[in-house]
């Protein structure tokens, strides 16, 4: 399994996270489609929020990446800072 931290701050991060709680069900079909999805969590922090998604490997994880900026392009009109991204294999996942 792989997966990728991505971790939103400064000008635009609020306004993403209030676009994507108000369209939970297109994001999650966006996600659900990444090829060897596993699990995607999405909190909100005060400084704007967090995304973890697992996949079956990097390749998928690479999709959520583009899949989600594309998204963000397309439905903040906002300029969103590009979020810090951390990725790797597995090491324990429990759920």
């Amino acid at each position: 399994m792989y997966t990728v931290v991505r971790q939103y701050s400064g000008p635009g991060a609020a306004e993403l996270f209030d676009a994507i709680e108000g369209r939970k069900d297109e994001v999650e079909s966006i996600i659900r489609g990444v090829a060897g999805f596993v699990s995607y969590t999405l909190l909100r922090t005060d400084q704007g929020g967090v995304s973890v998604t697992v996949c079956q490997d990097k390749v998928g994880t690479d999709e959520s990446i583009k899949a989600a900026g594309d998204w963000a392009r397309q439905n903040v009109p906002a300029a969103v800072t590009p979020p810090v991204i951390s990725e790797g294999n597995n090491i324990l996942q429990l759920n």
